[in-house]
């Protein structure tokens, strides 16, 4: 975020996660980057689907979808 301040300081949560996403994905509330916890199975699965919400200190937010 350009912004400076509050509303600069962009934290990310997960609003939404399937339990086998939950098991294999971390996101980083600081950066938003999305890991790997442990390897891919694509015989357990061959997609994995979540929602990122990003939050300024305003108070704006977006949420994204991501597969």
């Amino acid at each position: 975020d350009a912004d400076e301040g509050l509303n600069g300081n962009v934290k990310y949560s997960l609003k939404k996660i399937t339990e086998k996403a939950l098991k294999i994905l971390q996101l980083d509330s600081e950066t938003g980057s999305i890991t790997l916890i442990q390897d891919l199975d694509f015989e357990e699965g061959d997609s994995y689907e979540l929602e990122v919400q990003g939050r300024d200190g305003g108070g704006l937010f977006d949420t994204t979808k991501v597969t």
